[in-house]
């Protein structure tokens, strides 16, 4: 490569110009890389074999997010990727700094999270020695990254974070890490930015088959059941706009499953609301009477199946639509495949598809709904009822807000009676249900959206996990509404020992918790409890009147459950609409 006076294209507009063929050490070559990327943020922790890029971080132009935990860093990256659409950039130091990023990027790789996780390592002549704070964490991480490398020569670190992002954002989206040693952090080389990735390997598929087309859209036409179900895919190719137009042209009811939650409107008369182990009894019926079953960037998970994959829709010829090949009938068998990115498969449909003959099967399944809605019992003068607090939050908000939750009961609570319509305003850990999750996914969420509603809802147990992300929320004055579903136990480990281990309580006992009002105050942040629907209207409308960060503890009933419920290992037709049943 010549160094005469190009530079580089995608030049960050308010640096200034660099020279291809200019000298910089490899800390300050990664740095340019994510700034030519067009990263603005990037969360992390400081340590002993990343302190080159820290010291390059000092006078960067990046916005570096110091958390308190790596595994809140890394949540609230992957917080930051889901709310905005674009890759969230962690850092951490090698060693515990590396490992502590585990759970987090298994996390993203499960629900398909586009990340760039950088990490320092001990210099290359320390290698294999088990030096201080040394890991093999590309060995570690290789199951649960869609790729990874380590760095072995500065001159090769501008074209691996350029392949990283490219990895990371095409396809079927995911983790990408790279593992930097010191040594090469510390050395120094031209510095030249590729413009193009020309990986032979890898060429996702993002144009679908038009012959494939031409087979749904004719079985929509023979169909008189069609059924959509639809997944994170569909909010990960941003083809909420297509799916709706899709769906309404063709007159086919759309279950989105826990991932797909914000890619089509919950209010819309088309939509039944969530299927499977807590799904609505509307849905979970549609599922075992449809007879075309089009599955848009889902992936036919045991919590939709329950394992009982020759049972699930039984009657249906499946369609499934999916980036990725290797989900195509790898769960349940497949009539149609369709590979290709769901925006492009759902456009190509468009001008073809027609209305299918479905006018009684659409009024069936409301039927169903208007039967057997998502219900409780009120409990206006005796202790707040979980599901009140969560309508509460959604009828002052009329859903305009984007909801991050954890793990448990009140994520499922929240999935039912929080009815999402806002595009990218759900986020939950799927397929991993990280605890300690939903709190610093907000983090990055309202970062990446300032001037959105954020609303953390956590369990007691699972916010306790990462609750000391408080110090980032407070010192970056960052307006979360953050929300704990305080039922003094771990909820739903709690709800399986009463259902299917005869009350036996084997160490679910969280009363002996933290006064979180008194945490709040601790890290200069207003704390508000309730404990009754009176209490929850007025302390909730006191939070949304608040400008700056606020700690809202809602005491609920202790008992609980969450209904329905189809219990793990039976079918969709053996739900149990509630305690009485």
């Amino acid at each position: 490569m010549s160094t005469d006076t190009a530079t580089v294209k995608g030049q960050h507009a308010s640096l200034p110009p660099i020279e291809m063929g200019g000298i910089m050490t490899g800390a300050d070559m990664l740095l340019r890389c994510l700034l030519l990327e067009g990263v603005e943020y990037v969360f992390g922790y400081p340590g002993g074999a990343v302190l080159p890029i820290y010291d390059s971080l000092y006078s960067s132009h990046l916005k570096h997010i110091l958390t308190r935990h790596e595994q809140g860093a890394i949540h609230a990256a992957d917080g930051f990727a889901r709310a905005t659409g674009k890759p969230g950039v962690v850092i951490a130091t090698s060693g515990p700094g590396a490992t502590n990023l585990v759970t987090g990027i298994a996390t993203a790789q499960m629900d398909s999270v586009p990340l760039v996780c950088i990490t320092g390592n001990v210099g290359q002549n320390l290698i294999g020695t088990d030096a201080f704070q040394e890991a093999n964490i590309t060995g570690i991480t290789l199951p649960i990254t869609k790729h990874n490398y380590f760095v072995r020569d500065i001159k090769d670190l501008p074209a691996i974070v350029k392949e990283a992002f490219h990895i990371a954002t095409t396809g079927r989206p995911g983790p990408v890490l790279i593992d930097i040693p010191k040594d090469v952090n510390n050395a120094k080389a031209p510095f030249y930015y590729p413009e193009t990735v020309k990986l032979r390997s890898y060429n996702p598929t993002v144009k679908p088959n038009d012959l494939q087309i031409d087979r749904m859209v004719k079985a929509i036409a023979e169909s008189r059941k069609p059924l959509i179900i639809t997944g994170g895919g569909t909010v990960a190719a941003g083809a909420e706009k297509e799916l709706l137009e899709f769906a309404e042209k063709a007159q086919i009811p759309v279950i989105p499953t826990l991932m797909g939650l914000a890619g089509f409107p919950g209010i819309h008369p088309l939509c039944p609301g969530m299927p499977g182990m807590h799904g609505s009894y509307a849905s979970n019926q549609a599922i075992l009477n449809t007879d075309l079953l089009i599955n848009i960037g889902a992936r036919f998970d045991d919590r939709i199946t329950m394992g009982r994959t020759k049972e699930f829709a039984p009657n249906a010829k499946i369609i499934h639509i999916d980036i990725d090949p290797a989900e195509i009938g790898k769960n349940i068998n497949t009539y149609i495949p369709i590979v290709g990115d769901v925006k492009n498969v759902l456009t190509a449909a468009l001008s073809k598809v027609k209305k299918a003959d479905s006018a009684e099967w659409v009024a069936q399944i409301q039927e169903w709904g208007e039967q057997h809605p998502y219900r409780y019992k009120r409990n206006e003068n005796g202790p707040l009822k979980p599901q009140r607090a969560i309508e509460i939050m959604y009828e002052t908000t009329e859903g305009n807000a984007i909801v991050t939750t954890d793990v448990g009961q009140h994520q499922m609570w929240v999935a039912q009676y929080f009815k999402f319509s806002k595009q990218r305003s759900f986020i939950s850990s799927g397929g991993l249900g990280t605890m300690g999750f939903g709190f610093p996914a907000a983090v990055g969420a309202q970062i990446g959206n300032p001037d959105s509603l954020v609303i953390s809802i956590s369990g007691d147990g699972g916010f306790q996990m990462n609750l000391q992300e408080l110090a980032v929320v407070s010192g970056n004055n960052l307006p979360i509404k953050i929300v704990i579903i305080n039922n003094h136990c771990l909820g739903m480990v709690r709800q399986w020992q009463e259902l299917f281990y005869d009350n036996r309580y084997s160490h679910i006992d969280l009363s002996q918790s933290v006064d979180f009002v008194k945490l709040a105050d601790a890290y200069g942040i207003k704390g508000l409890r309730a404990s009754t629907e009176e209490e929850a209207e007025r302390v909730w409308k006191e939070a949304l009147e608040t400008k700056g960060p606020v700690v809202v503890e809602f005491v609920v009933e202790p008992e609980e459950n969450v209904y329905p419920m189809v219990a793990a290992g039976t079918t969709l037709d053996q739900m149990v609409l509630g305690e009485e049943e």
